[in-house]
């Protein structure tokens, strides 16, 4: 009956971030003194430092406790759970974004765009955030200082405020979705020893191999020619400036619509 309550009393927090003094106490009662050198920010930096090196599905508390040089039990008196260490890391993540400054004397296309790369970069930088991103509330402190400055400068186009949250969500779902792939292309770039440059060569000559692909990327090849770029990184560079220019012209036009 006891554990059936815990686990129904779990299953009802739904973020680290709104654990409160009930958590705390819980953990104060599992019998023992605070673990000597531990704390969450250390543990939660090791997190991230193995979700870097090793990606999310190697990661496990065990794998932790040894990086940590402590026992698994002992990473368990600070966090419940993995899954609130992994939001723990998710939010220190977050940390890593250099922010604008809404108020300042600055257009919003720039400060959009810088937000646009951060986000970007952030994703590139931890291929396994995108993952939990989709998995946890967000809701932790630096989650939240990105989400009020996304607001703040959206608020600035002009935009009529029933349009604030769709502009928002064109702007960063794209960026969620380019800064994913481009993470998960740059990773598994890097199991096969080959720089991105010779590894997109090699892609692109085996898949004309196929019969059925051959008229797509023949296309696809002529299209690459047209936009330019020598190498990977110009090619992704390029395709999201044009992307994200897309996308400010839209806010542009429907700020001008909703003053006609």
């Amino acid at each position: 009956m006891v554990r059936a309550a815990q686990r129904s009393e779990r299953a009802a927090r739904s973020s680290v971030w709104l654990e409160g003094l009930e958590g705390r106490a819980r953990r104060s009662g599992r019998g023992g003194g605070q673990p000597s050198g531990l704390d969450r920010d250390r543990i939660t930096e090791a997190t991230v430092r193995l979700l870097d090196a090793e990606g999310l599905a190697k990661f496990s508390m065990r794998r932790l406790a040894a990086e940590l040089n402590v026992t698994a039990m002992s990473v368990y008196w600070y966090v419940d759970t993995k899954d609130d260490l992994l939001e723990l890391a998710l939010d220190a993540a977050f940390g890593g974004l250099t922010l604008p400054d809404p108020a300042a004397d600055e257009d919003w296309r720039d400060q959009l765009r810088t937000l646009a790369r951060e986000y970007r970069a952030l994703l590139v930088r931890h291929p396994w955030l995108s993952p939990l991103a989709g998995r946890f509330l967000n809701i932790g402190p630096n989650a939240l200082s990105f989400s009020r400055v996304v607001q703040q400068v959206i608020r600035k186009t002009g935009l009529p405020a029933h349009g604030v949250t769709g502009a928002i969500s064109a702007v960063f779902q794209f960026v969620y979705g380019y800064g994913t792939i481009e993470g998960h292309f740059l990773a598994r770039v890097a199991t096969t020893g080959m720089t991105p440059d010779e590894y997109h060569r090699h892609a692109m000559s085996e898949v004309t191999q196929s019969p059925d692909a051959s008229e797509v990327i023949q296309e696809s090849t002529r299209i690459m020619a047209a936009r330019g770029g020598d190498t990977v990184e110009e090619m992704l560079e390029r395709d999201f400036a044009f992307a994200l220019d897309l996308l400010v012209a839209g806010i542009e036009t429907m700020v001008a619509r909703s003053r006609d």
